[in-house]
């Protein structure tokens, strides 16, 4: 499309949309300063540097073989680069402990390592002026046991207790590095695959871990803790140690971040109506937009009902300095540069699409008890020109169209992904 028609298009938008009441260019400004945060896992099949060609463990499964896989620090970070140029926006890199990287023949275990061993990442960041965020690995690995930290052999839950304690101090000092709060997000696997005798003991260890983990503080300008629960995992479809009501619990009690992740409830349940709730009593959410697809919880995120609820909900209750937001899948069956644009664009969408809403008309009249026409305007939205400010948006940002970015993907795939 030309640029003539996209403009021309764009200025019809928002007139109609100005008629509701809806400013569109400021939407969009509002949109450049929410950043999403990339998560690196998806370039590499949740891979890492320690051990590339291991076995994955812990509940994590990424299918199938599509060729290209990143294989190197440089080939994923370059990866990355090249899926920023294809999205607007300001955004943030997310990365696990097990991408750690050593000096030959100085590798650490990973309850020792330190900042020096993120510094790459670090200053790629920075060069890209990118936000970073962190995670402690806690699973593939040969401390890991089916528990971690509510392993109930001491030793094992001391070295996951090091690990995590390790991560906090990494992920405070990418913080002070880049200027931007570090959200340091700790996911354990530990469960039983059938009905357990004693679910208590673990969630007490678990608790104890935790506190330990935590005993140091850190400059909350450099460094958030978030919690992230999981209803069960693949191994741990009977019983999960850290359920959503755990880490409920546990992050009001020691006011951490409370992550939510869309893929890890129930199928029918979904985080937007939690979010209200959560921040009445947390102090800030760490969102991990994900799609579950029956036992799996990592589809690529596509624009989906699931998918523009969250959107609205966020907008709705416009707290986004409260709010983080991280996308987690890894789709090893598709080309994962494609996965990864996806992902960034459809969270962009959503989000934009919902502050296009009529939310005054909708909000003014359930004020006044007028539920016919919330709901009138409520399906009003559904139909307004939404793609014409989408365009207006990717031409502004000087990133691809949703009908040109695949042939870049393309081309990236044939000069580069198919060499490797």
């Amino acid at each position: 499309m030309s640029k003539k028609n996209i403009d021309a298009a764009y200025k019809l938008a928002c007139e109609r949309y100005a008629d509701l009441g809806v400013n569109a260019n400021a939407a969009m400004k509002k949109l450049l300063k929410i950043p999403v945060s990339l998560h690196c896992w998806q370039g590499d099949d949740v891979r890492g540097f320690e051990n590339p060609e291991g076995d994955l463990t812990g509940g994590i499964q990424a299918t199938g073989n599509y060729p290209g896989r990143a294989r190197t620090p440089e080939e994923l970070r370059g990866d990355i680069e090249f899926v920023l140029s294809l999205v607007g926006g300001s955004h943030r890199v997310n990365v696990h402990a097990c991408y750690a990287e050593f000096p030959k023949g100085h590798k650490v275990d990973r309850d020792e390592l330190c900042p020096s061993h993120m510094k790459n990442w670090i200053d790629w960041a920075k060069r890209n002026k990118l936000g970073m965020d962190f995670n402690p690995t806690l699973f593939s690995h040969p401390m890991f046991n089916g528990f971690s930290l509510s392993s109930r052999d001491k030793k094992i839950r001391n070295f996951w207790i090091k690990h995590t304690i390790a991560t906090r101090r990494i992920a405070a000092a990418i913080g002070k590095a880049l200027g931007s709060p570090c959200v340091n997000n700790i996911w354990i696997p530990d469960g039983y695959k059938d009905i357990p005798a004693d679910r208590e003991t673990p969630r007490k260890i678990l608790n104890d871990s935790l506190d330990a983990c935590f005993a140091e503080k850190f400059d909350p300008r450099h460094m958030l803790d978030a919690v992230e629960s999981k209803l069960f995992g693949i191994g741990a479809e009977s019983y999960t140690v850290g359920s959503h009501e755990f880490y409920m619990g546990y992050a009001v009690k020691n006011q951490k971040l409370l992550t939510l992740d869309a893929g890890h409830f129930h199928p029918t349940e979904t985080i937007s109506d939690k979010l209200s709730a959560c921040l009445l009593f947390v102090p800030e959410i760490l969102l991990h937009v994900s799609r579950g697809v029956r036992w799996d919880s990592d589809h690529v995120v596509i624009l989906n009902d699931d998918l523009i609820a969250i959107a609205q909900e966020l907008v709705r209750l416009n707290q986004f300095n409260r709010v983080h937001i991280g996308l987690d899948y890894f789709d090893a069956s598709i080309n994962r540069i494609a996965a990864w644009v996806i992902g960034v664009r459809a969270m962009q969408k959503a989000l934009l699409y919902a502050m296009l809403e009529p939310i005054k008309l909708m909000a003014g009249a359930e004020k006044s008890d007028d539920l016919t026409s919330r709901l009138a305007w409520t399906e009003t939205a559904k139909t307004l020109p939404f793609c014409a400010i989408w365009d207006k948006f990717c031409e502004d940002q000087d990133v691809p169209l949703d009908t040109e970015w695949l042939a870049e993907v393309k081309t990236f795939e044939a000069n580069v992904l198919a060499k490797r």
